[in-house]
């Protein structure tokens, strides 16, 4: 009677480690702009409507204002950013673990 064989050893791949598609990363940047550009215009007639005010609610009106400036910056910093996986490499807010710098090694002049 032949000996029963080992099943073989497959390589299982998870399917939240791949990658999201091209088209489904553009249409939600896409959207994530327009709902930004959309709270900009809101901004911009909310500060028209309140610089038309008397003084207290004049100055949310300027506040509207600089919201709607800075917002198209800030709408297509986050468009751009892309997702990051777990795995996708190296961190941009700090070192690697395990390869810090190490300091200044003493020598036998130092000890003195």
């Amino acid at each position: 009677m032949p000996e029963p064989r080992e099943p073989r050893k497959q390589q299982v791949f998870s399917i939240t480690s791949a990658a999201e598609s091209q088209t489904a990363d553009r249409v939600r940047r896409e959207k994530r702009y327009a709902i930004s550009m959309l709270v900009r215009t809101v901004c911009f007639v909310a500060g028209v409507a309140l610089v038309m005010q008397p003084l207290p609610w004049a100055a949310f009106g300027w506040v509207m204002f600089a919201g709607a400036l800075f917002l198209p910056y800030v709408a297509v910093v986050f468009a751009n950013a892309g997702v990051r996986k777990k795995g996708d490499g190296p961190s941009p807010f700090g070192p690697e673990p395990g390869k810090q710098i190490e300091g200044p090694r003493s020598t036998p002049l130092d000890r003195g």
